[in-house]
């Protein structure tokens, strides 16, 4: 079997897709917290649960990314290396969908 260098670019886009994913929520975390002259009047109930949901799901988008993108640059666990793409492309698009098209195509050359 031919190896290519198909996994390991998707592998590196899947890593800075998640990599970006991760920082960006954890600069919109910051972000909401540094809000400074908000009173409590200000804001309803429910959305301060809301505003730091979306963060942590973005760094567990994030995480599965790197986890994907690690495993598909070392060729193993094509499945997970999968769906760490298809959470790249959840995070930065024009990212994920390259990284999901190179892993797909290679799924002979995983262990």
């Amino acid at each position: 079997m031919k190896k290519t260098s198909k996994p390991k670019i998707g592998g590196i886009l899947t890593i800075i897709s998640g990599t970006l994913a991760s920082l960006g929520a954890v600069n919109y975390a910051i972000g909401f917290i540094g809000v400074s002259g908000l009173s409590k009047g200000d804001i309803p109930p429910f959305v301060p649960s809301i505003i730091l949901g979306v963060p942590i799901l973005s760094i567990i988008i994030g995480i599965l990314a790197l986890i994907g993108g690690v495993l598909a640059i070392q060729r193993k666990k094509w499945k997970w290396a999968l769906v760490g793409s298809i959470a790249g492309s959840l995070s930065i698009l024009p990212l994920g969908i390259p990284a999901i098209i190179l892993i797909s195509l290679s799924k002979d050359e995983f262990a």
